[in-house]
């Protein structure tokens, strides 16, 4: 047989999915990959469940059911003062991965170049490659996540279609400051480029931050397409509900390449979004709260342990350096040792690199039951503390 196609083919198994069926193996709570544990708010289901009783279940249009887009555009504007025309600049889509993938099957051609930071959520390099894209990697690293400037200048060139802006940050943790913001605007501004800009955990910022999307600043409401994943914001990632805001012409050239990847999303769930996002306002910010209550939780408990637990200002997720318990091991076989002999499961941070030098940091997630996440640092503590 003539070979598969030779990109796609050479990137194996998922790290995620590598863990989680080792976690099940050996009986292991996993917090390796990140969704919580428990369904989110009960009247958004209900909307779900009556939409698909009531009907219809045909097709729905191809850019979203109006009632989710005009929802998307006024959230846009009840939380960051962005006017948005629902009309020509939203986009719904089978989740926030499909709708990374139709920008950049929309918006690249072979020979363009691509700033990705690493470490990277695991479908970008993939899919910027598939579409023929050149990418250019800058990384930050552990333990600050230090945004890299003099690295990013130089990355971008007269051949910067785009680049892609992940804040908050999987798996850092990391929020961009305005500072950092402004930094990479001016980087687009001067190489007339376009960012996209992945803000699922928009939600999810701690400590009294704020998420401030990169469109928002100057210059930046043409060039920005902004992604929003419902199944983030409301705790239910099997949804698969995303949503893209960009001006016409960028969200034009996503929706010819969203008509062929998955043309629409179920409508009921659609439906049920559109209920979501109009919950008032202490339902977004309790959903910060409890999240930033599991991070605390967890925090002291790895610490407790050992580890060397860094800040996380956002998403689900923290990140350890395991050196201080003395492992001597990489994160990869980190993880497999703790899966295995302490029965918790956690990810190596190396995955999200291409080099694997950065690998003494493991990635464990927060958004569990308390008595999950107790019984997790139990088992740790016992392994730790030997015979």
């Amino acid at each position: 047989m003539k070979p598969a196609n030779p990109i796609l083919s050479e990137y194996g198994t998922t790290v995620f999915t590598v863990m989680s069926a080792l976690a099940v193996e050996h009986g292991a709570i996993n917090l390796g990959q990140g969704f919580p544990d428990e369904d989110g708010p009960e009247d958004v289901r209900r909307a779900a469940a009556a939409a698909v009783t009531d009907g219809p279940n045909q097709y729905p249009p191809m850019m979203g059911l109006p009632e989710l887009r005009r929802a998307v555009a006024e959230h846009n504007g009840r939380f960051y003062g962005l006017d948005v025309d629902w009309q020509q600049e939203v986009m719904v889509t089978s989740g926030a991965t499909e709708a990374l993938a139709a920008c950049f099957l929309g918006l690249l051609e072979p020979g363009d170049e691509v700033v990705l930071i690493e470490p990277l959520y695991d479908s970008y390099l993939p899919m910027v490659r598939r579409a023929g894209a050149v990418p250019r990697l800058v990384r930050m690293e552990p333990p600050d996540w230090a945004l890299p400037r003099e690295a990013l200048a130089a990355a971008f060139s007269a051949r910067t279609k785009l680049v892609v802006v992940n804040s908050p940050h999987n798996p850092a943790g990391k929020v961009f400051d305005a500072d950092e913001l402004a930094f990479i605007a001016e980087l687009v501004l001067a190489h007339d480029a376009v960012a996209v800009c992945d803000e699922v955990y928009e939600h999810l910022v701690f400590d009294g931050g704020a998420h401030v999307p990169l469109m928002t600043l100057p210059g930046m409401r043409g060039r920005c397409l902004r992604i929003g994943s419902a199944g983030k914001t409301f705790s239910m990632t099997g949804w698969k509900v995303g949503y893209v805001t960009a001006a016409p012409a960028l969200l034009t050239a996503a929706a010819k390449a969203h008509q062929f990847l998955t043309f629409t999303t179920p409508p009921h769930l659609q439906t049920a979004v559109a209920y979501g996002l109009a919950k008032e306002d202490r339902y977004f910010g309790a959903l910060a709260g409890a999240m930033q209550a599991k991070r605390d939780r967890l925090a002291a408990g790895l610490d407790s342990c050992g580890l060397d637990v860094l800040p996380s200002a956002g998403t689900y997720f923290l990140t350890v350096d395991f050196r201080p318990v003395g492992f001597n091991g990489d994160d990869v076989a980190f993880c497999r040792h703790i899966t295995v002999e302490a029965g918790v499961t956690a990810v190596p941070v190396s995955a999200f690199y291409q080099d694997g030098d950065v690998d003494h940091f493991a990635r464990f997630c927060v958004c569990k039951r308390d008595e999950v996440l107790d019984e997790a640092v139990a088992r740790l503590a016992r392994h730790f503390a030997g015979p």
